[in-house]
């Protein structure tokens, strides 16, 4: 006979594993799409990831930044700098403690990401066109778990 409070578990671990496998196998399909149809060198992610950021948070500070994306500070001040030469990013003194800047995308970077972003979601689009409507439906279903998910794996803001 078996515990019946085993097969939740066996449940979620299966789901569990699942995800681990496939969200990283996804996330490389798409990115290869990307980088092979983008007109320009494509960003590394974690510039890719802190130019979406900024875009949405403008003004931001390295802090705020490194925060939100879960990374060391002094690793988003590397980024900054690279980005900031490349003409991606814009640093901008803070009027009150000039030890402090604020971040903002230049117009170059706005494009680009907007390039990548229309990628992004015509590479999706083709891909989910190919899918049966129990599949569609079932991703449809799972993104505001998948979004629940996604915020209990960060860690708590102080």
């Amino acid at each position: 006979m078996t515990d019946s409070s085993s097969a939740p578990r066996r449940d979620i671990d299966r789901t569990a594993a699942g995800l681990a496998a496939c969200l990283p196998a996804l996330y490389r399909a798409l990115d290869r799409r990307i980088a092979r149809d983008f007109p320009h060198p494509k960003p590394p992610e974690g510039q890719l990831a802190l130019l979406r950021f900024v875009a949405r948070s403008e003004g931001a500070t390295v802090r705020e930044a490194a925060q939100a994306l879960l990374m060391k500070p002094n690793n988003v001040s590397t980024l900054v700098s690279q980005m900031t030469e490349a003409g991606l990013l814009e640093r901008r003194q803070d009027s009150t403690d000039k030890r402090i800047a604020h971040l903002y995308p230049t117009d170059t970077a706005r494009r680009r990401l907007a390039e990548v972003r229309a990628l992004e979601t015509e590479h999706l689009r083709q891909a989910l066109t190919s899918l049966t409507d129990g599949e569609l439906g079932a991703l449809g279903s799972a993104m505001e778990a998948l979004t629940a998910l996604t915020h209990r794996l960060q860690p708590p803001a102080h």
